[in-house]
């Protein structure tokens, strides 16, 4: 009997050891988002050597085609916002109340992973405006860039921002591993 718990306990002691580490699914949404986040800078700082109209299209429609090409495999991902420019960025249900805290004036903008419905995680990280985004999304936009917004997004609402701001959050959904 004593052998017979000895090899119990051996059996258990291997099944333990032979399970996978925990997922870290703040690291995975990260690695899931950085070729997002890479390719759309790289397609704004190209589309700004053309002036910033152009970049105002690299934004309306590189983007979404970014993030769609990326979108496999049960990864979905993209870009939102408090104050929207395209209302097709809107955030999913899941990503509203981290929006909003983030939005709020919570002093931690951290990265954030959650668990949502249907054995899914959702990864947040925050978009801080940067120098260069204050070309279009500034207080004092240059007229040709103001009318090119205009027409493109009649209810804009993503100017007035200054270097630093909370801009809005990059996000990514993905199954549970």
């Amino acid at each position: 009997m004593n052998t017979r718990v000895i090899v119990a306990v051996i059996v258990l002691a291997m099944c333990a050891a032979c399970q996978p580490p925990p997922v870290d699914y703040k690291a995975r949404g990260a690695e899931l988002l950085a070729p997002f986040k890479t390719n759309l800078k790289s397609a704004l700082v190209k589309g700004m050597e053309s002036g910033p109209v152009e970049a105002i299209s690299v934004c309306s429609v590189e983007a979404r085609q970014i993030s769609a090409a990326l979108s496999v495999d049960g990864v979905v991902m993209g870009r939102s916002s408090h104050r929207l420019r395209n209302l097709e960025n809107a955030a999913p249900e899941w990503l509203a109340p981290v929006l909003r805290s983030f939005a709020g004036g919570s002093s931690d903008l951290s990265p954030v992973a959650l668990s949502i419905d249907g054995g899914r995680m959702g990864y947040v990280e925050p978009i801080m405006v940067q120098p260069m985004c204050l070309v279009c999304h500034g207080e004092a936009l240059q007229p040709e860039v103001a009318a090119k917004i205009a027409e493109s997004y009649p209810d804009d609402r993503a100017t007035g921002f200054k270097a630093g701001d909370f801009r809005g959050v990059f996000w990514v959904e993905f199954p549970e591993r």
